[in-house]
Protein backbone atom coordinates (compact mmCIF):
# COMPACT_ATOMS: atom_id res chain seq x y z
CA UNK A 1 0.00 0.00 0.00
CA UNK A 2 1.37 3.42 -0.99
CA UNK A 3 1.43 6.43 1.33
CA UNK A 4 -1.41 7.98 -0.69
CA UNK A 5 -3.58 4.86 -0.38
CA UNK A 6 -2.90 4.71 3.36
CA UNK A 7 -3.85 8.38 3.77
CA UNK A 8 -7.07 7.89 1.78
CA UNK A 9 -8.06 4.95 3.91
CA UNK A 10 -7.25 6.94 7.07
CA UNK A 11 -9.60 9.76 6.00
CA UNK A 12 -12.45 7.38 5.30
CA UNK A 13 -11.82 5.36 8.45
CA UNK A 14 -11.72 8.44 10.69
CA UNK A 15 -14.91 9.86 9.16
CA UNK A 16 -16.72 6.55 9.65
CA UNK A 17 -15.44 6.24 13.22
CA UNK A 18 -16.66 9.73 14.06
CA UNK A 19 -20.07 9.22 12.46
CA UNK A 20 -20.85 6.31 10.10
CA UNK A 21 -23.68 8.36 8.53
CA UNK A 22 -21.15 10.85 7.15
CA UNK A 23 -19.91 8.41 4.47
CA UNK A 24 -22.55 7.34 1.95
CA UNK A 25 -20.04 6.04 -0.62
CA UNK A 26 -16.33 6.10 -1.44
CA UNK A 27 -14.80 6.10 -4.91
CA UNK A 28 -11.07 5.79 -5.50
CA UNK A 29 -9.90 6.55 -9.04
CA UNK A 30 -6.42 7.34 -10.33
CA UNK A 31 -5.04 8.03 -6.88
CA UNK A 32 -7.88 10.35 -5.87
CA UNK A 33 -10.56 9.61 -3.32
CA UNK A 34 -14.09 10.98 -3.44
CA UNK A 35 -16.28 10.63 -0.38
CA UNK A 36 -19.99 11.06 -0.89
CA UNK A 37 -21.50 12.81 2.13
CA UNK A 38 -25.27 13.07 2.65
CA UNK A 39 -26.47 16.63 2.29
CA UNK A 40 -27.53 16.97 5.93
CA UNK A 41 -24.04 16.02 7.18
CA UNK A 42 -21.78 18.18 5.01
CA UNK A 43 -21.03 20.90 7.58
CA UNK A 44 -20.25 18.46 10.39
CA UNK A 45 -18.05 16.28 8.16
CA UNK A 46 -16.26 19.33 6.74
CA UNK A 47 -15.67 20.77 10.20
CA UNK A 48 -14.23 17.46 11.37
CA UNK A 49 -11.86 17.19 8.38
CA UNK A 50 -10.67 20.77 8.83
CA UNK A 51 -10.15 20.58 12.59
CA UNK A 52 -8.89 17.02 13.10
CA UNK A 53 -5.28 17.22 14.31
CA UNK A 54 -4.25 14.19 12.27
CA UNK A 55 -6.03 14.93 8.98
CA UNK A 56 -5.60 18.74 8.74
CA UNK A 57 -7.72 19.46 5.65
CA UNK A 58 -7.58 23.16 6.40
CA UNK A 59 -7.64 24.42 2.79
CA UNK A 60 -10.70 24.42 0.56
CA UNK A 61 -9.26 24.82 -2.93
CA UNK A 62 -12.53 24.78 -4.87
CA UNK A 63 -16.21 23.98 -4.92
CA UNK A 64 -17.65 22.83 -8.22
CA UNK A 65 -21.12 22.03 -9.43
CA UNK A 66 -22.16 19.25 -11.78
CA UNK A 67 -25.50 18.95 -13.56
CA UNK A 68 -26.29 15.28 -14.17
CA UNK A 69 -29.60 15.95 -15.96
CA UNK A 70 -31.75 13.86 -16.51
CA UNK A 71 -30.42 11.70 -13.64
CA UNK A 72 -31.88 12.35 -10.19
CA UNK A 73 -30.59 13.64 -7.85
CA UNK A 74 -29.68 16.07 -10.56
CA UNK A 75 -26.86 18.12 -9.06
CA UNK A 76 -23.57 17.37 -7.38
CA UNK A 77 -21.61 19.83 -5.29
CA UNK A 78 -17.95 18.80 -5.07
CA UNK A 79 -15.63 20.19 -2.38
CA UNK A 80 -11.92 19.88 -3.19
CA UNK A 81 -9.90 19.81 0.03
CA UNK A 82 -6.17 19.99 0.62
CA UNK A 83 -4.05 19.20 3.63
CA UNK A 84 -1.07 21.46 2.99
CA UNK A 85 0.92 20.01 5.86
CA UNK A 86 0.40 16.42 4.77
CA UNK A 87 0.29 17.12 1.01
CA UNK A 88 -2.92 15.16 0.58
CA UNK A 89 -6.17 15.80 -1.25
CA UNK A 90 -9.71 14.57 -0.86
CA UNK A 91 -12.98 15.40 -2.54
CA UNK A 92 -16.35 15.50 -0.81
CA UNK A 93 -19.44 15.06 -2.96
CA UNK A 94 -22.98 16.05 -2.03
CA UNK A 95 -25.91 15.12 -4.25
CA UNK A 96 -28.80 17.59 -4.49
CA UNK A 97 -32.18 17.06 -6.16
CA UNK A 98 -33.90 19.20 -8.79
CA UNK A 99 -36.71 20.40 -6.55
CA UNK A 100 -35.35 23.02 -4.20
CA UNK A 101 -31.63 22.39 -4.83
CA UNK A 102 -29.98 23.53 -1.61
CA UNK A 103 -27.19 22.54 0.76
CA UNK A 104 -25.84 24.14 3.95
CA UNK A 105 -22.99 26.61 3.55
CA UNK A 106 -19.50 25.65 4.69
CA UNK A 107 -18.39 29.28 5.09
CA UNK A 108 -18.26 28.70 8.85
CA UNK A 109 -15.57 26.06 8.25
CA UNK A 110 -13.67 27.66 5.35
CA UNK A 111 -14.40 31.39 4.82
CA UNK A 112 -13.17 31.16 1.22
CA UNK A 113 -16.25 29.03 0.47
CA UNK A 114 -18.09 32.35 0.23
CA UNK A 115 -16.85 32.99 -3.32
CA UNK A 116 -16.99 29.36 -4.48
CA UNK A 117 -20.56 28.91 -3.28
CA UNK A 118 -21.65 32.11 -4.97
CA UNK A 119 -20.20 30.85 -8.26
CA UNK A 120 -22.04 27.51 -8.02
CA UNK A 121 -25.24 29.39 -7.12
CA UNK A 122 -24.80 31.77 -10.05
CA UNK A 123 -24.07 29.13 -12.69
CA UNK A 124 -26.11 26.13 -11.48
CA UNK A 125 -28.78 27.61 -9.19
CA UNK A 126 -27.85 25.51 -6.16
CA UNK A 127 -28.60 27.54 -3.03
CA UNK A 128 -26.36 27.48 0.05
CA UNK A 129 -28.49 27.84 3.16
CA UNK A 130 -26.99 30.14 5.78
CA UNK A 131 -24.62 31.79 3.31
CA UNK A 132 -23.76 35.33 4.47
CA UNK A 133 -24.16 36.98 1.04
CA UNK A 134 -25.65 34.60 -1.55
CA UNK A 135 -25.98 36.59 -4.76
CA UNK A 136 -24.66 36.37 -8.29
CA UNK A 137 -20.90 36.77 -8.67
CA UNK A 138 -20.23 36.41 -12.43
CA UNK A 139 -23.49 37.42 -14.08
CA UNK A 140 -25.61 40.54 -13.65
CA UNK A 141 -28.37 40.35 -11.02
CA UNK A 142 -30.94 40.73 -13.84
CA UNK A 143 -29.70 37.58 -15.64
CA UNK A 144 -32.38 34.93 -16.09
CA UNK A 145 -31.54 31.31 -15.36
CA UNK A 146 -28.32 29.46 -14.65
CA UNK A 147 -26.17 28.95 -17.77
CA UNK A 148 -24.31 25.77 -16.74
CA UNK A 149 -27.50 23.79 -16.32
CA UNK A 150 -27.87 21.25 -19.10
CA UNK A 151 -31.40 22.43 -19.89
CA UNK A 152 -30.32 26.07 -20.33
CA UNK A 153 -30.89 27.19 -23.94
CA UNK A 154 -27.66 27.28 -25.95
CA UNK A 155 -28.45 30.79 -27.18
CA UNK A 156 -29.94 31.97 -23.89
CA UNK A 157 -33.49 33.05 -23.22
CA UNK A 158 -35.03 35.50 -25.70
Amino acid sequence: MTDTEAAEKLVVRKLRERNPHWVAAVVEFRGEVTIEVPREHIVAAADFLASDSELKFSFLSDITGVDRFPVEPRFEVNYHLLSIEKRERVRLKVRVGTISPAVQTVTTVWPTANWHEREVFDLFGVRFEGHPDLRRILLPETWEGHPLRKDYPVEGYR
